[in-house]
């Protein structure tokens, strides 16, 4: 028999008939959270059941958030198989909750995947995902200024849109295999104050590049664009770039100090439409995206000898 979460009794803090992500009106509200087995829940949010798997750090209070988006037609536990963000992350401190997304309501034989296009109709999925965010943030005492996305994939094209429109609700985002969509890209933002770390592969031929040409057939930017937007909007000029052990490049841009957040794009020589995982001599994408958290600046805060 189905258990309800305990976690049902914080409901009551996230009706919110304001703040919530741009373009989107739906009240921020997370409904019927029940836990299904150790660890793994499901909920509603406006209509759409969704499932997520929540790994905890021995101590939670505290802990900063961290929100993986698996890629079209994967789940949060296959997701969760797959990657095993949390076995590097909880460790460390970090809270990790892998979310399923849903099927496109106007196609009814669609995957489950993300509503990354926001020149469509779809799921309210940026709404969804912040008050998913809050609601764990108030159930278990997690740091607020300290909350991140990751995706792979449709999940990471998620994270594109997630970053300009909800970058008030997350510290720094990730995206591994993913593009910025066009609808995206022609509502960009002038300024941003979010982290972002983009893991590109040289052979992926769903990211259109301007080094291999394949931006010139897709409306989508190239992807070196976009890293280049991320890093202007964030004001971020200082540039520098290491080639790592494998061939592959890593470019960080930072601030003039210590209180800017930092853009990040790694460039895997080789590499496909995969999670990078140590596989032939190429870089480890968990490690690397903890160390890319932990040299962000949570919102609000400045560092001890920083320029504010």
């Amino acid at each position: 028999m189905k258990k309800t979460a305990s976690l049902f009794l914080f409901i009551l803090f996230f009706v919110f008939l304001s703040g919530c992500a741009y373009g989107e009106t739906a009240p921020l509200l997370i409904e019927d959270v029940v836990q299904e087995k150790p660890c793994i829940f499901s909920c509603s949010f406006d209509g759409v059941r969704h499932e997520f798997l929540l790994d905890l750090p021995e101590k939670s209070d505290g802990a900063p958030l961290v929100l993986m988006l698996p890629g079209y037609g994967n789940t949060a536990e296959a997701f969760r198989t797959t990657v095993h963000f949390e076995e590097a992350a909880n460790p460390l401190g970090y809270a990790v909750v892998y979310v399923t997304g849903a099927p496109n309501p106007n196609d009814p034989t669609s995957a489950i995947g993300w509503h990354f296009d926001a020149g469509s109709e779809g799921n309210r999925d940026v709404a969804f995902l912040v008050s998913l965010a809050q609601y764990l943030q108030e159930a278990y005492s997690l740091d607020k200024t300290r909350t991140y996305a990751v995706g792979f994939s449709n999940g990471a094209f998620m994270v594109h849109r997630l970053a300009m429109e909800a970058g008030d609700s997350f510290a720094a985002c990730v995206s591994v295999a993913g593009r910025m969509p066009e609808s995206i890209w022609k509502e960009r933002r002038e300024e941003n104050r979010i982290g972002f770390f983009q893991i590109t592969g040289e052979k992926d031929d769903v990211v259109p590049k301007s080094s291999d040409g394949s931006a010139k057939y897709t409306k989508d930017p190239a992807i070196e664009d976009v890293m280049i937007y991320w890093a202007s909007s964030n004001g971020l000029e200082k540039q520098e770039s290491c080639r790592l052990e494998d061939a592959s490049v890593l470019t960080k841009y930072t601030g003039d100090n210590a209180a800017s957040q930092q853009v990040w794009h790694l460039f895997i020589s080789g590499g496909h439409h995969s999670w990078p995982n140590g596989q032939f001599g190429h870089p480890v994408a968990n490690s690397l995206i903890l160390e890319f958290f932990e040299a962000q600046v949570p919102a609000g805060e400045t560092p001890e000898g920083a320029v504010p």
